[in-house]
């Protein structure tokens, strides 16, 4: 059974990037005023021109994982909006299939998020129902799953592979 973890830069660092963790004090790339502040978290690298926000729902509570995927052209950054997610990450192994020796799942509340590095391999769970997410991510990888679900097309910029793994059951987020 994988246990919970909660979000660290330091603990997510073999998969990608944490947010929400960033220093506030880099002068070059951040202002701060009374009436708002802005900062730089990560320089997205989608490989491509179009880089997308989605909206992504999450519902599944089940703490079953059998199948991950891979975004073999891209990194994807995941944050939680509307309720917390817990979210399931691998490394490969050296032929590429997902590693159950490396897989951890991260708790994420809203106002942190992740940046998958490319091939990092995924799940993600919602265990107090519907859960709003906005995805960064490549357009042309958002097309190539939706051609694979909706008419069976195979994959070009994605991977899925079957896994048995089993995380706590969602209360202890």
């Amino acid at each position: 059974m994988t246990p919970i973890e909660p979000l660290t830069p330091e603990t997510f660092a073999p998969y990608g990037t944490a947010l929400g963790f960033a220093t506030r004090h880099t002068p070059d790339t951040a202002f701060f005023s009374p009436a708002s502040d802005f900062w730089h978290e990560h320089g997205f690298a989608s490989g491509e021109a179009q880089t997308e926000i989605l909206w992504v729902v999450y519902r599944n509570p089940d703490p079953a994982i059998a199948r991950l995927e891979a975004h073999t052209a891209t990194e994807q950054a995941l944050i939680p909006l509307t309720g917390p997610i817990v979210h399931i990450v691998a490394r490969s192994t050296p032929d590429g299939a997902p590693d159950p020796q490396t897989a951890k799942a991260f708790a994420i509340a809203p106002g942190q998020g992740i940046v998958m590095a490319q091939n990092c391999w995924h799940a993600t769970r919602a265990f107090s129902g519907d859960v709003t997410c906005a995805m960064l991510t490549r357009a042309s990888t958002t097309k190539d799953l939706v051609s694979h679900l909706t008419a069976g097309a195979p994959l070009a910029e994605s991977r899925y592979a079957d896994i048995v793994l089993s995380i706590e059951n969602g209360s202890k987020r």
